[in-house]
């Protein structure tokens, strides 16, 4: 009896458990039960992360297209490297150099000018314009000649006594040096500028902050 007892017993236990599994998979495949409320909170989440990445993306777009150009074409940022032009700019300091100027004037005599080094072109420097095209320059025991007029220059505080032959600039050819006359590398040693090394004039400096400042030339 006992034995008849557990048999059934099994059987009646077999028997509802498929049941109950068959009525559960009819309920989970009844696309009924699914809520649209669910449904549109999807939607609506996942349409604000498309507009959010969608306006992060033109920020960036438009960001890069104001930029860039200005970056490549029209200022450019610059470090001074060494006392070639100390008092008046020191080494490590942080400078913005005006591009676009020169493409509608000639610089001026007394600009700062960064320019690449005619016979390094991957090394910048910075000097000052001296000589202009057409004209002849003569350096007399650290005194400056245009046109056999002698030139004042109150932003060098120390001459050098070096001289250097005269020399007259063609149209395209500028005559640069260093405000630190004893130690720069400038015209003296590499003789006339060509224009097509200039980059641009020295507009601001922004580093450090005590000495902020923007520039012109100054009046001969």
């Amino acid at each position: 009896m006992e034995n008849e007892k557990y048999s059934v017993e099994a059987e009646n236990n077999s028997a509802d458990p498929l049941e109950n599994i068959k009525e559960v998979e009819s309920q989970d495949l009844n696309l009924d039960n699914f809520s649209s409320d669910n449904e549109n909170i999807v939607l609506v989440w996942a349409k604000k992360f498309g507009l959010l990445v969608f306006e992060v993306l033109k920020v960036v777009l438009i960001s890069l297209a104001i930029i860039l150009p200005v970056r490549m074409f029209l200022i450019q940022p610059f470090y001074v490297e060494g006392a070639s032009m100390e008092p008046n700019f020191y080494d490590k300091e942080y400078l913005i150099i005006d591009e676009i100027s020169y493409r509608f004037d000639q610089p001026e005599r007394g600009e700062v000018i960064v320019f690449r080094n005619p016979k390094n072109t991957k090394q910048y420097y910075i000097k000052r314009v001296i000589g202009l095209p057409g004209e002849t320059i003569e350096i007399h025991s650290g005194d400056v000649f245009i046109n056999g007029q002698q030139i004042s220059e109150p932003y060098v505080k120390d001459l050098s006594s070096q001289s250097f032959p005269e020399l007259t600039l063609a149209d395209d050819e500028y005559f640069v040096l260093g405000d630190n006359r004893q130690v720069s590398q400038d015209s003296r040693y590499f003789k006339a500028l060509n224009e097509k090394y200039i980059i641009g004039k020295v507009w601001f400096r922004g580093w450090p902050i005590d000495r902020i400042a923007t520039f012109n030339p100054p009046s001969y």
